[in-house]
């Protein structure tokens, strides 16, 4: 049995040390903004914050009889699931080409990895002017196919809008973890299951698949987190929560009411809500999907 390697230090403050940047960085960034938004949820403030008033659970109570915050919460769900699901899909399978590319496949790889470099605004803003009824060349196409394409006031395409504008900018991300998840996988595997007979489908669905559930694993998590809280900038680029409130997700409402409608207190409760539920979804994909994973 082979001995277990330990890494031992000379002094005891030295791993504090080490860990003392990435320690400070999480809470100033995350702990502090946390608590800060905990203690305002409890507040209520005036839109100049020179008056605060203790009202305990009251900005809470006030979120589950607004019917607009309950209908974000659906909003939320069927966006993070779509962009979940078709942005893990479409990685996966450019990925499975861009592994059997031989002949250019260096900028065939580029090209997939470009949209990454694009900022959210700038993605929500480029697929808003493409899918714009009036000067949108899509919607042009659309209408020249026959069907009558306006985000402004169909609810249905503008979810559609986000959610094409989200996967394609989370698409690199996904694309690199999953290229790179199939690169490891061994030849030889591969190799033995063409000499047995299995064609590509199979290869892929009994072989290549099930070695790459920790990396779907991974991106699953990062992708429903990316959903709940990194697509707010497209939202805003591209619908501003319309036609109405159909397209405002929890991240965006959490700024409408805070920064446009001034309610602080509530805006606060929302986000903490919403990093509740975050927690939880992640605690629970970790609990109960990971059992699937083969590491």
């Amino acid at each position: 049995m082979a001995a277990e390697k330990r890494v031992v230090f000379r002094s005891s403050w030295l791993p504090w040390v080490l860990i003392a940047p990435q320690f400070a960085i999480i809470l100033i960034f995350f702990f502090w903004p946390a608590a800060q938004a905990l203690v305002q949820s409890l507040q209520q403030a005036d839109a100049f914050g020179t008056s605060v008033e203790w009202v305990g659970l009251e900005n809470f109570r006030n979120l589950w009889n607004d019917p607009t915050y309950i209908d974000s919460f659906w909003t939320t769900a069927v966006f993070s699931v779509l962009v979940a699901f078709f942005g893990i899909a479409l990685s996966l399978l450019l990925a499975v080409f861009a592994d059997r590319v031989i002949k250019g496949s260096g900028f065939y790889r580029t090209l997939l990895i470009w949209p990454y470099a694009v900022a959210p605004a700038v993605a929500g803003v480029l697929w808003l002017f493409m899918f714009a009824p009036s000067v949108g060349i899509v919607s042009y196409l659309l209408r020249e196919w026959g069907y009558d394409w306006n985000s402004l006031l169909n609810s249905g395409q503008a979810m559609a809008l986000i959610v094409m504008a989200a996967v394609w900018k989370h698409l690199s991300y996904n694309f690199l973890f999953f290229l790179a998840g199939l690169q490891s996988i061994p030849h030889s595997l591969i190799e033995a299951a063409a000499i047995d007979g299995a064609h590509p489908w199979r290869r892929f669905w009994t072989i290549q698949f099930p070695l790459l559930s920790p990396t779907t694993f991974f991106l699953l998590v990062i992708n429903v987190i990316y959903a709940f809280f990194d697509t707010f900038a497209i939202v805003d680029a591209a619908t501003q929560g319309g036609p109405g409130k159909d397209t405002a997700i929890l991240v965006y409402k959490v700024y409408y009411d805070g920064f446009k409608a001034l309610d602080l207190g509530g805006s606060a409760a929302q986000s903490v809500v919403l990093m509740v539920i975050v927690v939880t979804l992640t605690v629970l994909q970790f609990r109960f999907v990971e059992k699937k994973v083969n590491y």
